[in-house]
């Protein structure tokens, strides 16, 4: 099965950090490192930002491939992009002072290296700088952005997936996927255009890729690739969906590479 596989990605929050984990295993790294060897790549793949995922990564970061902000762009792993998919920025900036208008919610508007913020509290600033571990810029107004805008996100402490199903039907235009229980996630990409990006890079086909997820927004990746896994832990809904499931993706490498 090894041969036929030329990348493998994966989800990061819930798929690679599960039950609160906030370090990467270094079993993954040292099965990185295994992959490289044998000529297969790996792939970060996450809503998170560019900067917060080679943290994630650093002791492999020069090796791997990240899928940023949920495909909206993608860099190889010498921190080149290899694809990027903005937002049509007057529906972006619309969408930033909607979100920006809802008393309890929080707007993360996503550029391909920074999260620009306009907090309504400054925990909110702590939050993405320190636990999420994005760059952040702080901002008065959307406007003031002045490259392509990736992704807007909205920040629900009460619970994003209330609002989920409003927010698809208002904003029909955009992909809006939970990332996690407290965010809404909004672009014009996916995982699929993702990974898509990063085989078109590498000259191989999707059939080559085995990928991990957990959740919705890892549905267009899991439903492109060749050898897709979805998690144990995943909602019973996600997991009839896939015939192969893993408790996690350091178990299905590790057996690969024996």
């Amino acid at each position: 099965m090894l041969n036929s596989v030329k990348l493998i990605a994966s989800d990061i929050d819930g798929t690679l950090l599960q039950n609160g984990a906030t370090a990467i295993s270094q079993e993954l790294f040292d099965q990185i490192h295994a992959l490289r060897d044998r000529g297969i790549f790996f792939c970060a793949a996450s809503g998170r930002q560019h900067g917060s995922l080679k943290k994630l990564f650093a002791p492999v970061e020069k090796e791997i491939f990240f899928l940023c902000e949920n495909g909206a762009i993608c860099f190889d792993p010498d921190g080149n992009p290899v694809s990027k998919t903005p937002m049509e920025r007057e529906k972006a900036l619309a969408l930033s002072h909607e979100i920006l208008g809802v008393p309890q919610f929080e707007v993360l508007i996503s550029g391909a290296e920074t999260s620009y913020l306009i907090p309504k509290s400054p925990d909110y600033v702590d939050h993405i700088r320190y636990f999420v571990g994005n760059h952040v810029t702080l901002i008065s107004a959307p406007e003031e952005i002045k490259e392509d805008i990736l992704k807007v996100s909205a920040y629900c402490p009460d619970g994003a997936l209330q609002y989920q199903e409003s927010w698809r039907q208002r904003w029909s235009e955009f992909q809006i996927a939970l990332g996690g229980e407290l965010w809404l996630d909004c672009g014009v990409a996916s995982k699929r255009e993702g990974i898509l990006g990063i085989c078109t890079h590498l000259g191989i086909s999707s059939d080559e890729v085995m990928a991990f997820g957990d959740n919705y927004n890892d549905l267009p990746m899991l439903s492109l690739v060749g050898q897709p896994y979805i998690m144990d832990s995943a909602q019973p809904a996600l997991r009839e969906m896939f015939a192969s499931h893993a408790a996690r993706p350091e178990d299905v490498i590790g057996k690969l590479l024996k």
